[in-house]
């Protein structure tokens, strides 16, 4: 049967990729009788395994199963052709173990296609051959030169013995198609190629092993039916036998319990109970007294959960504590991950686990340019091969991509406040009509013909641009296991973006010399323009006296107050005061504020800035509300509007893994009738 579980090498004593469950194609010896009759049934008989060494793929040395140590959840075992559930074939009524051989007996009760293939072909002569899939529980490892007996055979080392494992189903396989599979993967005696690394791991399909040493398959079909095998207790009188005969059956089964019960002295109960019900004699017992009395070896188990990568990036996102991770995946993926990698996950860690899945064999971080190419370059096939897909370069870029945005956002985000957003799909230069133009409805005359509008002459242009940057995670920060990297070098790419972006915006903003102006009839100056109810009393005159090219009012009302930090103070007052006071003696002031919750005010440190030409600490605006008619606008390609993160190994030339960080997007001045400028001095 195929697995994807695997266990993590770091564990393994030896043998580094054993995988957790077996699938093997056993040379057996079956024999499947036809009975007669209309209800009985045809039977087989099966040598599912010799108890011999066998060459399994995913496994780097042989393996044996230890019978003794096989678990057969019950004797009435599925019997399917090819491992296909779909179809069955019929099911098993004795699974036992005989002269270090596991037989399987059972009847084939299923009407489907297959069986009666099965049963067709075993009367033509054809041999058929046994597949047993079996998880495997427990395994102890035999060094070079070191021997273990298994099974009533002696074996050398280096060999794999699986001590504890679970039968699964049995399947009938086409021995044609072993054949084929043998010289596929014919190489010295008892071995295989594959065409990858020894010991890689991957899926294993069904006729992935061979037992060594197995007699050739034989097929029978007897001419005299056979009826059902009933399991019989050493202590079941035989059909017709004299009292004498009962009699002496009764002594030797009490003789065989009694010792049996001196062997396992009451130190092994389930196993005296086993040993009575099965039958076991008393030379049998004591040899599973002893196999079960010797210390067991370290046992290697699949992890409980297999690596996503969903876990792996939940394990980063949990180890950085970043906010709001309990939302970005579900439960079950987060508890994985905090089973998985208790204390944290660290960059050394989640690089290896992207190479183990890629078919990396290391057991450490020793080599780390063999780590680094492996995580992020796997070899050719091995996704193929059954290796699980675990891109690090995503799930970098995704982890990365979090924090990339807490960076981008903790910066200055007025410019989002006061400007259009358009959605361009490439780099060329778009053109827009302004949206002021000879557009007013017409008197529809009789028989209703509409006349045609225009959108005007007026246009105004604006193009995306990339900006971008790139950061390595050099050798040392992955030495030093420092997952702190990748979360705060995205923060830095994610802040210089957001810089960027305010650069730009404010630049072409704030050189505005010919865009507000008298001859716009959208630039106020002198003494009475500072910020004051007056001020901006005025200010909105001249916005509302804007007109069309018509000469008629352009119906669009002013809804941003923008100021410098300086004027931070009086804007927000304008706003939320409902009176203003004058505390001279001599003034009149009306202290009612006319302009109270007229204005939302977005303030900008860009504004007083000396850096940037057209700074200015007393200047600020009324403009539109962007949605309407905007006096800037910002295009963004595809509609991305935060920056997007790319991580790569880093090139040959230096040790590290690269992160680069881009935006695409343009800047551009709009329709001048959307804003008006006070330069709030003489």
């Amino acid at each position: 049967m195929p697995t994807t579980a695997r266990t993590r090498p770091r564990s393994r004593p030896d043998n580094e990729n054993a995988p957790s469950s077996l699938s093997l194609t056993a040379t057996a010896e079956i024999e499947v009788e036809a009975a007669e009759g209309e209800r009985a049934l045809p039977r087989f008989r099966m040598v599912a395994y010799t108890g011999g060494a066998m060459r399994i793929a995913a496994w780097r040395y042989p393996v044996v199963i230890d019978l003794a140590g096989l678990e057969i959840p019950s004797q009435a075992r599925p019997i399917r052709f090819g491992h296909d559930p779909a179809a069955g074939v019929g099911h098993t009524d004795a699974i036992r173990v005989e002269g270090g051989q596991l037989v399987a007996t059972g009847m084939i009760s299923r009407d489907t296609a297959a069986a009666k293939e099965v049963v067709a072909s075993s009367k033509n002569g054809f041999p058929w051959q046994a597949s047993v899939g079996a998880s495997v529980d427990e395994f102890e490892f035999v060094r070079e030169k070191q021997k273990a007996t298994v099974n009533g055979r002696e074996f050398e080392g280096p060999i794999n013995i699986v001590r504890r494992a679970t039968l699964g189903e049995i399947s009938f396989v086409d021995l044609g198609r072993r054949r084929r599979h043998q010289r596929q993967h014919r190489g010295g005696k008892g071995e295989r190629s594959h065409g990858r690394q020894p010991g890689a791991r991957g899926a294993l399909r069904p006729g992935a092993g061979t037992d060594a040493g197995a007699p050739a398959a034989t097929a029978a079909v007897p001419t005299t039916p056979t009826s059902p095998a009933t399991p019989t207790s050493p202590a079941t009188p035989t059909p017709g036998a004299s009292a004498d005969d009962v009699r002496a059956q009764a002594l030797a089964e009490t003789e065989r319990i009694g010792s049996i019960r001196r062997v396992c002295a009451g130190r092994h109960l389930d196993l005296e109970a086993k040993a009575i019900q099965e039958g076991w004699d008393a030379t049998r017992c004591e040899l599973e007294v002893l196999r079960a009395s010797r210390p067991k070896p370290p046992a290697i188990h699949a992890p409980e959960h297999s690596t996503t990568p969903q876990i792996l990036e939940a394990a980063c996102l949990l180890t950085a504590r970043l906010d709001g991770v309990e939302k970005a995946f579900d439960d079950q993926t987060l508890e994985a991950a905090t089973k998985r990698f208790r204390g944290g996950i660290g960059l050394q860690e989640l690089l290896l686990e992207a190479a183990w899945a890629h078919g990396y064999t290391g057991r450490n971080f020793r080599d780390s340019r063999a780590v680094l190419r492996y995580a992020f370059s796997p070899p050719a096939g091995s996704i193929e091969a059954g290796f699980s897909a675990i891109d690090i370069g995503g799930i970098l870029s995704n982890v990365a991509n979090k924090f990339l945005l807490e960076g981008f956002f903790s910066v200055e985000r007025a410019w989002r406040s006061v400007t259009a957003v358009r959605n361009v799909s490439d780099f060329k230069t778009v053109t827009s009509y302004r949206l002021v133009g000879k557009d007013q409805y017409e008197l529809v005359a009789p028989g209703g013909e509409l006349k045609h509008g225009t959108l005007g002459e007026e246009s105004y242009t604006n193009k995306a641009d990339t900006y971008g940057l790139m950061l390595s995670i050099d050798r040392r920060d992955i030495i030093n296991d420092d997952l702190g990297a990748i979360t705060t070098i995205p923060r830095k790419l994610g802040r210089g973006s957001g810089l960027k972006i305010n650069d730009v915006f404010w630049t072409t903003f704030m050189n505005n010399s010919a865009f507000f102006t008298v001859g716009n009839k959208n630039f106020i100056s002198g003494a009475d323009t500072a910020l004051s109810i007056d001020g901006l009393t005025k200010a909105e005159v001249a916005f509302m006296d804007q007109v069309d090219g018509d000469g008629k009012p352009i119906g669009v009302m002013p809804a941003v107050l923008l100021v410098p930090t300086a004027l931070s103070a009086i804007g927000t007052q304008l706003f939320k005061s409902v009176e203003l006071r004058d505390t001279t003696a001599s003034t009149k002031y009306p202290v009612t504020n006319p302009h109270q919750g007229k204005f939302r005010v977005e303030v900008s440190r860009y504004l007083g800035n000396t850096v940037y030409a057209g700074n200015s600490t007393k200047s600020w605006y009324l403009l539109s509300d962007p949605g309407d008619l905007p006096v800037i606008e910002v295009a963004f390609l595809n509609g991305q509007e935060s920056p997007t993160i790319e991580t790569a190994e880093a090139d040959f030339n230096r040790l590290g893994v690269q992160m680069r960080g881009y935006h695409d997007f343009g800047v551009a001045l709009q329709d001048p009738r959307g804003g008006v400028k006070s330069k709030g001095e003489a």
